[in-house]
């Protein structure tokens, strides 16, 4: 198959055919379902989506720490799918979720909690 030709497919065909990175990683992030509020953004090799897939809770890589990891196995703050999207070209997932509390291992409910003022410097974000 020709590079068009698989990119072709990838972009406007069924088959689920993930792009990872030179790495082995693809680029997740996890929205509220319901609200649609974003939670976290973080990486993914095949197995975190292989475990993922097979169990309905969200697994992800860690690249600092260079192994494997289910969101709140030590919180409990669990990240449960309802449901995966994939991007035009196949290099990116929107993790639908139900998050069993705090999404952030700050305790806040995003990982997005701050933001950029025109100063430069950063605020936090009201709940």
């Amino acid at each position: 198959m020709s590079a068009s030709e698989d990119s072709a497919r990838r972009e406007q065909g069924t088959a689920f055919m993930p792009k990872f990175d030179s790495h082995g990683l693809i680029t997740a992030v996890a929205v509220e379902h319901a609200t649609g509020a974003l939670l976290m953004l973080a990486h993914m090799n095949a197995e975190a989506l292989g475990k993922t897939l097979e169990t309905g809770f969200a697994y992800f890589y860690s690249r600092s720490r260079g192994r494997l990891w289910m969101k709140g196995e030590s919180s409990g703050h669990v990240l449960k799918i309802v449901e995966i999207r994939v991007d035009c070209d196949q290099d990116a997932l929107e993790l639908r979720v139900e998050a069993a509390g705090p999404a952030c291992h700050t305790l806040a409910p995003s990982c997005f909690y701050r933001r950029i003022t025109d100063e430069g410097a950063l605020e936090r974000i009201a709940d």
